[in-house]
């Protein structure tokens, strides 16, 4: 019997019901569905729920994620350890990774049963944290690695090499290293390129720079970006995806280069980035 795996967002109002109606849905269909374990308890059905050891030894046709981006960049980074593409539910706001609406949710995974899908594969990010030549944290980014101050510091300084080679020291609120898929995010809000999807590069975008170099830099994804942090003051921090946090001190490194891993997202064969990017523009 095939098997899908969910992973809820309990959260949000809605999901328990479209859980339950989801496992009645699989069952009528022939589909064994299950959860995390933690998830299954949270949303009220711990009888599907399975230890994480256990569900990386199953197959699975997909993974449905019940949530928004969010919940998918949280989600997308720990399913790269299943060999199953991702089918995002959107439960939120217009999203640029979620795929579609509760609407669509039975007659969606009646098409991946089907085999009537392209895969959308999306590149990471691998940052580190160095001090003093010791690694300290490492990381995997899908959208995007931010170095910034704290909401109460001065300007930080930020020396920047790509492959060795030295770029610029920003002084600026922060400096963002991102994927084509998070151009769409923090990038974009710091005055950054819009990239579509299938691009093989990075973007470096400064934030709020107190200079005249304060335009983004595109380069090859296979190259290093390392950020020397100077400054007097411990409040500066390395964000990932906006999910996770590490303090930085004056002279540490961020190292960002890029993953071997890779999320894959499902798609209907029609989707297209460019109609994403008119919705989006359209509900701004």
């Amino acid at each position: 019997m095939p098997n899908i795996l969910v992973w809820p967002n309990p959260e949000k109002d809605q999901v328990r019901g479209l859980v339950g109606r989801l496992d009645a849905w699989s069952s009528s269909h022939g589909v064994t569905m299950v959860m995390p374990e933690d998830l299954a308890d949270a949303v009220g059905m711990p009888e599907r729920g399975r230890y994480w050891e256990d569900i990386q030894r199953l197959d699975f046709v997909c993974t449905v994620v019940l949530g928004g981006d969010g919940t998918l960049l949280r989600a997308a980074k720990q399913l790269v350890a299943i060999d199953a593409p991702i089918l995002g539910v959107n439960l939120g706001h217009l999203g640029f990774l979620t795929e579609v609406e509760v609407p669509e949710l039975y007659a969606s995974l009646t098409w991946v049963m089907n085999g009537q899908f392209v895969v959308d594969e999306r590149r990471l990010l691998h940052a580190s944290v160095q001090r003093e030549g010791r690694r300290l944290a490492e990381f995997e980014a899908m959208n995007d690695v931010v170095v910034a101050k704290g909401p109460f510091a001065r300007l930080i300084h930020l020396e920047t090499f790509v492959e060795g080679a030295y770029v610029a020291t920003y002084p600026a609120d922060g400096l963002i290293v991102a994927t084509p898929t998070g151009s769409t995010a923090y990038s974009l809000s710091a005055g950054g390129p819009i990239l579509t999807p299938g691009l093989d590069v990075t973007v470096i975008t400064p934030i709020c720079p107190h200079s005249f170099f304060d335009r983004s830099i595109v380069i090859p994804r296979d190259q290093e970006v390392r950020i020397r942090i100077r400054t007097i003051h411990r409040d500066t921090l390395v964000t990932i995806d906006g999910q996770e946090v590490h303090p930085l001190e004056d002279g540490d490194e961020v190292i960002v280069v890029s993953s071997p891993q890779r999320v894959r997202l499902v798609r209907r064969p029609d989707w297209s980035f460019f109609q994403v990017l008119r919705g989006w523009r359209k509900g701004h």
